[in-house]
């Protein structure tokens, strides 16, 4: 799978130069860099925001940013990405590679706890055409709810991680708190009236939700 994977990376769109900076920088600040959503997957993201013409973006979850930068830099001229991020020590890499993206216009970073900011962006009335995420796996269910009324009528949501190095369907099941959180999450969508969705089998899985007009 591997060497699979390289062979689909060779042969994708080339990530910019910001991007390379914040995988490099990712590698060296952090101890996490296989968080990173990587080249393949930031290239299908920013062509599902092509292709859907998204303008208003919500991320849960910047990690150091990589994310952020692709699905902001599909945006249409004028387009706007609130960005949520609990680690107040990425920071200052995040707002650089904002930077050193061109972005830092299009791009609200949002420190603090992720429920919380949600719980207050639904009492301003924010509405959003797609939302990804990737944060706490044993909270994605309370995202999914948090978010679901902000998400415009046929706009998408993105979850990451959803095949959990494949612990998803594993028998017997492990019960840590994260598989479970995930377990429920992919249970709860597919059995969602209001959406349509597939799983992706891209790295370590992909949930792609549109709400249904």
């Amino acid at each position: 799978m591997e060497k699979i994977y390289q062979y689909i990376k060779d042969h994708a769109t080339s990530p910019s130069e910001a991007l390379t900076w914040v995988e490099k920088q990712t590698h060296i600040r952090t101890n996490h860099a296989r968080m990173l959503s990587g080249a393949v997957q930031g290239q299908i993201m920013r062509m599902l925001v092509q292709t859907s013409g998204a303008s208003s973006i919500l991320e849960l979850g910047t990690f150091t940013g990589y994310s952020a930068i692709c699905l902001a830099s599909a945006m249409p001229e004028g387009g706007h990405l609130d960005t949520l991020e609990i680690n107040d020590e990425l920071e200052d890499l995040i707002l650089e590679g904002f930077d050193r993206a061109g972005l830092a216009d299009m791009i609200e970073l949002h420190i603090g706890d992720c429920k919380e900011t949600l719980r207050r962006f639904r009492e301003e009335g924010r509405e959003y055409d797609l939302v990804y995420m990737d944060a706490n796996k044993r909270e994605y269910c309370e995202y999914y709810e948090l978010i679901f009324d902000m998400v415009r009528p046929g706009g998408l949501i993105l979850a990451d991680n959803v095949l959990w190095d494949g612990k998803v369907c594993q028998d017997p099941l492990p019960q840590d708190k994260q598989t479970l959180g995930i377990v429920t999450f992919n249970d709860m969508v597919s059995a969602d009236p209001r959406v349509e969705s597939v799983i992706l089998p891209l790295r370590d899985g992909l949930n792609l939700i549109r709400r249904k007009a």
